[in-house]
């Protein structure tokens, strides 16, 4: 009997099969340009960025993490401000805040999207609050109609962090075209990956951008004369040429993870103990993970698809609050996220899995249960 190949994960080698030859022209052109820092590489990829997102103004930028400080900063968003979080994210949503001497509150997510709970974040806000960051989570967009009309009842900035969510959206608009600011990553697993660190601002207005283009070159307006004490965020040359080579199969990439969650939630439907995710009537899910939830038993059930030569990964092992760094913060306020982070389990999804992979992940759980 032929011995089954594993499964990973993610397979990048899989997806530079694709995409070798116009990706190495485009890399091999900034080469022999010399140009690697900003300039007509970068620019033409903003505008392909633009008006893919549907936004009048996208700015390149070194990273997803650097995304959220860039617009925490161009926001004036510091010491004695609030800003709000979901517990249950990547790190850089709240680090950032950190970053900038603001203070975070964590709030709940739904159980059912595991995005923040607009509720939670109503009775969150104080006299204090100067800005919510809503993550769109695993590629499903927040409840933005009501986040939003939350903050300007209140005269509070939006942040978009649409980290794993490019090309996804809802009743409200696309991702990162919805808030004040919206926030991409380009790390290499994502939806839209470079081949290296990477990322996107995005926003309506030209004041604030031209704020944002300052703050990302060390705040210098014209060049040595700095206008503002910014950073160095930019986005190399090299980055942005093999982002917009893959920026051209992106909606390919997108349906075909939309197949795979899809052809996942009928084969696993029904199956007592197993929790599959919820696409939001009005949404465009992009998936960028694939996360079902597994009560009591998720762990076992990674150890049996590991036994079984099958990838998967924990998209969270532990909400926000409960890391090292914010020991403070008191245990029993956020439940949903809590419950969540011992009940994920992440299935491959990436766009070249075949249906034959697909059957044996299904299988391999449905053996379980």
């Amino acid at each position: 009997m032929k011995e089954q190949q594993p499964i990973p994960f993610i397979d990048l080698g899989a997806q530079y099969e694709t995409v070798k030859q116009p990706l190495e022209a485009a890399v091999l052109s900034v080469l022999r340009s010399q140009q690697f820092i900003l300039g007509p590489t970068v620019k033409n990829f903003e505008s392909a960025c633009e008006a893919y997102c549907n936004v009048p103004f996208a700015m390149g930028v070194s990273s997803g993490t650097d995304a959220l400080l860039i617009a925490l900063m161009a926001l004036g968003i510091g010491p004695g401000d609030e800003v709000i979080v979901p517990d249950f994210s990547f790190f850089a949503t709240v680090g950032s805040v950190v970053r900038v001497g603001a203070t975070p509150v964590f709030v709940d997510i739904d159980p059912a999207t595991f995005n923040m709970d607009p509720a939670a974040v109503s009775a969150a806000i104080t006299s204090a609050t100067k800005a919510v960051i809503p993550v769109h989570l695993f590629g499903q967009c927040a409840d933005m109609t009501s986040i939003v009309a939350i903050a300007r009842k209140h005269g509070i900035f939006v942040i978009e962090d649409a980290a794993q969510a490019i090309g996804a959206s809802c009743e409200a608009g696309n991702a990162g075209a919805i808030g004040d600011i919206g926030c991409f990553s380009f790390f290499p697993t994502k939806n839209l990956g470079g081949i290296g660190d990477g990322g996107l601002v995005t926003c309506q207005d030209p004041n604030l951008y031209n704020r944002l283009i300052q703050l990302r070159n060390h705040g210098s307006s014209p060049k040595y004369n700095h206008v503002l004490v910014g950073g160095n965020f930019r986005l190399d040359a090299i980055q942005a040429a093999a982002l917009s080579v893959k920026l051209n199969y992106l909606d390919s990439w997108t349906k075909a993870r939309r197949e795979h969650a899809s052809y996942y939630s009928a084969s696993l439907q029904g199956i007592d103990g197993i929790e599959l995710p919820t696409e939001v009537a009005g949404n465009k899910h992009v998936y960028h993970q694939y996360v079902i939830k597994v009560p009591g038993r998720r762990d076992e059930l990674r150890r049996r698809l590991s036994d079984a030569g099958i990838g998967t990964e924990i998209y969270y092992p532990k909400p926000l609050h409960k890391q090292p760094c914010f020991q403070n913060t008191p245990d029993d306020h956020c439940p949903q996220a809590q419950h969540a982070s011992e009940s994920v389990l992440a299935l491959p999804i990436f766009p070249e899995l075949t249906k034959e992979q697909l059957d044996r992940i299904c299988n391999a759980i449905s053996e379980l249960f």
